[in-house]
């Protein structure tokens, strides 16, 4: 497959990287570029590439992709549920909430929140042989209903979260992750806690025995051998979750009101000694889970990247004109809106943004590059560091396809991957390491035309 200059297509409309407040992404002015009929998929003949679509039995919007330790492949397929390819298999297989999935939490007596159930699925990680762990959509306004008077429904504030979904003889069994803090837990919040709804990334931390959440408003941790209770109330010896952190600031609105700013962490990347770098719409921060005093002291660690004397664990990786301190204005936010983090070998994390392009942070947390920060090359919405030679791949939005970063080499996809290259690439993860590592690319639908999977296992 020979890189090429890459080309721009006609966007569709946007959408917000995160809350009105952390800013949106807008599209390249619209450019023809020949696509084919909507309805359509058209996959190239491309060296080193798998592809599979609905006529595989595949979702026609694909959002994740990942494959767990025994070589299944699980697909995000939105609203049309979890999809599964197993060694061997040429036509996926679908689960729904008709099999178990559970995009809600529960009430304090275990019971369902009364009333019609939301299914989206955002995000899938591979876990241990067999098991995967799911991340859904929750409601427009999971992250406020709980603290809106007169109008707090369970329906709303309990939906989304995550599941840990097992293969078994004869189907699945779920595992709900009910990502939320119930009475008592948190002391300025001692009614309970429900914010984080929406799971955008998860990284499973095998090494560590770590499940780390992205998502709406802040992060979370989770325990990747959880077996469930829903009788659990939100406590936290017996949630499996840990909730929330965020690298928030003060931030006005235009008549000079101030507001806690935070949002969209679709940033994870775990270092090898078990912290965690995670990325948001506004800043990014180090989670020092595991190399402080205590190692798994959540809050320990929290205060670490929330306390006023953390400043600088709150990284403005593309730089407001007004820092923190001095409470940044609409028109002063360069908001970083951060779409992906990829680790690398010496340390240092490479960090993409929906709007700006890719950074690259030593591993102190000081950028010290920026590439494709200009034209369609700045829309990156996934990146993944290449487990065969440590370069890196960064998906694009609008247009352009898959570019590659190797060495001082930039390398461009976009020409061999034909009408796939004007599909929004939603999700990249590399699998296995030397010859044996597997590329796997999540494209999205555009247009009206169908997503696909793509596999790659070339150079």
């Amino acid at each position: 497959m020979e890189p090429d200059a890459g080309t721009v297509e006609p966007p569709p409309p946007p959408v917000d990287a995160g809350t009105p407040d952390a800013g949106t992404v807008e599209p390249p002015p619209p450019v023809d570029a020949g696509t084919p009929d909507a309805g359509t998929v058209v996959y190239p003949d491309a060296t080193g590439w798998t592809f599979f679509g609905p006529e595989h039995g595949a979702p026609h919007e694909v959002l994740g992709v990942t494959e767990d330790e025994g070589g299944n492949l699980w697909v995000a397929g939105g609203e049309e549920g979890l999809f599964l390819l197993r060694p061997g298999a040429s036509t996926f297989e679908r689960f729904t909430m008709d099999d178990g999935l559970r995009p809600y939490g529960y009430l304090k007596d275990g019971s369902a929140p009364v009333g019609p159930k939301y299914l989206k699925v955002l995000s899938v990680a591979g876990g241990p042989a067999g098991t995967v762990f799911v991340g859904y959509q929750g409601a427009p306004d999971c992250e406020s209903n709980y603290y809106t008077p007169g109008e707090k429904n369970p329906n709303s504030y309990k939906s989304g979260d995550a599941d840990k979904v097992t293969l078994t003889a004869t189907g699945i069994e779920v595992v709900h992750y009910d990502i939320s803090s119930g009475p008592g837990v948190i002391g300025e919040e001692s009614g309970g806690r429900e914010k984080l709804c929406s799971i955008l990334r998860i990284v499973w931390d095998k090494p560590h025995g770590n499940l780390w959440f992205g998502a709406n408003h802040g992060f979370a941790w989770g325990d990747p051998d959880y077996t469930g209770n829903p009788t659990c109330n939100g406590q936290r010896e017996c949630s499996g979750v840990k909730e929330h952190a965020h690298p928030h600031i003060n931030a006005k609105t235009a008549d000079g009101h101030v507001f806690r700013l935070t949002d969209a962490y679709y940033g994870v990347a775990v270092r090898p000694d078990g912290d965690v770098w995670f990325g948001g719409a506004n800043r990014s921060t180090r989670f020092r889970y595991m190399t402080i005093k205590t190692p798994r002291d959540f809050e320990t660690a929290r205060k670490q990247t929330e306390n006023a004397s953390a400043i600088k664990n709150r990284i403005d990786v593309w730089p407001d004109l007004v820092d923190e301190v001095g409470i940044p204005g609409p028109t002063d936010r360069v908001d970083d809106l951060v779409s992906g983090m990829a680790l690398m070998p010496d340390g240092s994390v490479w960090v993409s943004s929906f709007a700006r392009g890719l950074a690259r942070m030593d591993a102190t947390g000081v950028v010290t590059q920026y590439a494709l920060g200009t034209g369609a090359d700045r829309y990156v919405s996934a990146l993944t560091k290449d487990g065969a030679d440590d370069s890196v791949w960064a998906g694009h939005r609008w247009g352009g396809g898959l570019t590659r970063l190797k060495a001082d080499t930039v390398m461009r996809y976009s020409q061999a991957l034909g009408a796939l290259s004007y599909h929004p690439v939603w999700d990249i993860q590399s699998v296995g390491s030397g010859p044996e590592r597997r590329l796997l690319v999540a494209f999205g639908s555009e247009s009206g035309r169908p997503g696909a999977i793509g596999i790659y296992r070339g150079e």
